[in-house]
């Protein structure tokens, strides 16, 4: 692009970005602004934005509702302090998260980012058999095509053959990754993991429904059953990723309780906000709760990152819950679902597609080989639209307000795209948690 802005050239050589080499990586595209589901290029183009922002924003951009409540609580307090200080957005907030989410998970501990809370609800399930006087529980299971972040702890228990954090093979602790329990004969598998590495075993770990960046695999809440009987039976917390599945992408507002199987401990982030700012929780049980409280201050959780509950984020995410509560998203979802399986129905026909999936508002079509990434990215802002493939994934994960229009120039984009040439991988287009 040429007659990029002075703040782009001034600011280019200085900021790191993400998830590319940037020495050959294609520079980014200077944004305006947003409204709704459009991104405002600073060149007047308008894209379709495909993916929310790495699928936060659920609402749309500059939802009215979510902005007026942080331009009122933004003259009230931008933020505290949160160790010794309590502030209204964050205690509502707390209060509306334990009655929307199923069984007793109802104790909530706030942090900025997805990262970080699935961090948090590890360090949750070490401590709480160490404050349970138990010793050695001190590795996790996780699965194959899972992802849970970026940071040190949340590598560990990563799909180790996805390759991402594979540069880092050997030097992080091992943990035990395994194959999803889809069927009987898997599940026994996993039976017999757990009866050899059950005693340091602290947590099972999972992305419930869809593995996102790992591949936007789809399972069976019946694999969440399984899973919730295993870990019962072997006496090992259940850890449920809600981060990209929780506020309604998979058709119920979380995973868990469409799927009816409660977990020990949930993290939640990206669109508690509707993406307006950075907020994450990891809630916890009354079980796990009750084995910190105690009248020894050693078994407390000593955590706290600095900007934790920011009240500006508590009051967007209020907000949001706002919007969730008014049942229009239900019916959005709905929509927005049956319009990514007609319009990506006839990818199937591609050469090189071996799948087409969807499930609530998330559209995947899967390739045989890695995509190169960047150049259909590239072609797809010259459609019109902001989609950003990884892998052998090219995927949507809209706006659930999205106009039928703007979701039918997405499914287009895509279909006439993979009836193109495609060459191979380069820069990577997943997200971060």
């Amino acid at each position: 692009m040429n007659d990029r802005p002075g703040w782009y050239e001034r600011g280019a050589p200085h900021v790191w970005r993400p998830y590319c080499q940037m020495k050959t990586a294609p520079p980014p595209l200077p944004v305006a602004r947003t409204q709704g589901a459009q991104i405002v290029l600073e060149d007047g183009r308008v894209l379709v934005d495909g993916v929310a922002s790495w699928w936060t924003a659920c609402h749309g951009y500059n939802h009215p509702h979510i902005r007026a409540a942080v331009a009122r609580q933004l003259e009230r307090a931008p933020h505290v302090m949160f160790g010794g200080l309590a502030h209204e957005p964050a205690y509502v907030l707390a209060e509306r998260l334990a009655a929307l989410l199923p069984g007793e998970l109802d104790h909530v501990f706030f942090a900025e980012s997805g990262s970080v809370a699935v961090e948090i609800a590890m360090k949750m399930a070490l401590q709480y058999w160490i404050n349970r006087g138990v010793a050695g529980r001190t590795r996790f299971l996780s699965f194959f095509g899972g992802y849970h972040g970026d940071t040190l702890a949340t590598m560990t228990v990563c799909d180790p053959e996805e390759g991402m954090h594979g540069l880092f093979a050997g030097v992080l602790p091992s943990q035990v990754i395994a194959h999803l329990p889809k069927d009987d004969a898997s599940e026994a598998e996993l039976d017999r993991e757990l009866s050899a590495h059950g005693r340091d075993i602290a947590a099972i770990l999972v992305e419930p429904r869809v593995q996102g960046a790992g591949g936007m695999l789809f399972h069976h809440d019946d694999v969440l059953r399984r899973l919730r009987r295993l870990a019962d039976r072997h006496d090992v917390l259940l850890i449920f990723d809600e981060i990209f599945t929780g506020f309604g992408r998979t058709g119920d507002l979380f995973a868990c309780a469409g799927s009816g199987v409660t977990p020990d401990i949930i993290t939640l982030s990206k669109a508690l906000t509707g993406g307006t700012l950075p907020l994450s929780a990891a809630v916890a049980s009354r079980r796990v709760f009750e084995a910190f409280w105690s009248d020894d201050t050693g078994a407390a959780l000593m955590h706290g990152p600095t900007y934790m509950a920011n009240p500006l984020a508590c009051a967007a995410a209020n907000a949001s819950l706002d919007l969730f509560e008014d049942g229009d998203w239900l019916a959005n979802v709905a929509r927005v679902s049956a319009g990514l399986k007609a319009g990506l129905e006839p990818c199937r026909a591609a050469d090189g597609v071996v799948d087409v999936r969807v499930l609530g508002a998330i559209g995947v079509v899967e390739l045989e080989r890695a995509a190169d990434a960047g150049a259909l990215c590239r072609r797809f802002a010259e459609r019109g639209v902001w989609i950003r493939p990884f892998g052998k994934v090219v995927y949507l994960t809209p706006a659930f307000v999205m106009s039928d229009d703007e979701l039918g120039q997405l499914t287009r984009a895509i279909c006439d795209e993979l009836g193109q040439d495609r060459g191979g991988r380069d820069e990577d287009g997943r997200h971060g948690h």
